[in-house]
């Protein structure tokens, strides 16, 4: 009896996933440029928000100014620090910005057009947090820079004491990390826009978790609740920014490298829970 021919062992294909992946993700974050920057709504939000920048920020400086002219300090005030103040007003308007790289495609239906051309959905999810990070940074530095430079100026009038300095070193500090601020919420609101798919629900929920909910909790008067809103983003961002200028009226009482640790961990929880939502719920 003759054996049986041995049948010949199919040499497995070559694994070209690891060389696909990075050139698709590419491929995801120049399409999700583009997109960005050929809508009037990104141009709408980056004009709020330097509106918002500026006037927050001379405000705030002047009223500083002025409390420190009236009580007859001699405390030098920096431009830059009245810009880190100013970012718990103006970004919401960059929130938007992150908000509608998500919710504008599921409004009109596009998602599903994106979906078919990169099926690997958290390549998606990846794609829009690595267009809106660097968006959020040019836009946190270049809007701080040009406040900076009107809350020197405006401060420098004769009324306002001549109090203010402008220290390159803090001043460059101040503005890198406002924008490290700004890219780290826009990548949470990518995430949370992920989540809950809609633009009322996105912006609702991000309000309440930036402000809404912070300032809820510190007017209970509860030490432990106001620990609580002292972890919560907003606050961790003030506390990695080191304002001393801010909504508790106070330091934030903790070091700029536990912030950035909350600050962190929040977006990181944030893009966990869209990716989550995205991987498996239908567009």
């Amino acid at each position: 009896m003759t054996p049986a021919p041995r049948t010949a062992l199919k040499s497995r294909p070559p694994r070209v996933l690891p060389r696909v992946l990075p050139r698709a993700l590419w491929q995801s974050v120049a399409a999700e440029w583009v997109r960005v920057w050929s809508v009037r709504s990104t141009w709408w939000c980056l004009a709020c928000a330097f509106v918002l920048t500026v006037l927050a920020a001379a405000t705030l400086g002047a009223a500083n100014a002025t409390e420190a002219v009236r009580e007859g300090v001699d405390t030098r005030v920096t431009a830059s620090e009245a810009v880190v103040s100013a970012t718990s007003f103006a970004q919401f308007a960059l929130v938007a910005l992150a908000m509608l790289t998500v919710t504008s495609e599921y409004a009109s239906g596009g998602i599903r057009v994106t979906l078919q051309a990169t099926p690997v959905r958290g390549m998606v999810l990846a794609a829009k947090a690595l267009v809106v990070a660097p968006v959020m940074v040019l836009a946190g530095v270049l809007t701080g820079a040009v406040a900076t430079a009107a809350v020197y100026a405006l401060l420098s009038i004769d009324v306002f004491g001549g109090l203010v300095v402008l220290p390159p070193g803090e001043v460059a500090w101040d503005l890198l990390a406002t924008g490290g601020y700004y890219a780290l919420i826009g990548v949470m609101t990518v995430g949370a826009g992920a989540a809950m798919r809609s633009a009322a629900g996105t912006l609702s929920a991000v309000f309440m978790l930036l402000m809404g909910l912070p300032l809820l909790l510190i007017m209970t008067g509860s030490q432990v609740a106001v620990d609580v809103s002292l972890r919560m983003p907003m606050f961790a961002g003030l506390a990695f920014m080191d304002s001393t200028d801010n909504l508790t009226g106070a330091p934030i009482p903790y070091s700029a490298g536990e912030g950035l640790a909350w600050l962190l961990a929040w977006t990181a929880a944030a893009l966990a829970t869209g990716w989550a939502v995205l991987r498996h719920r239908d567009a």
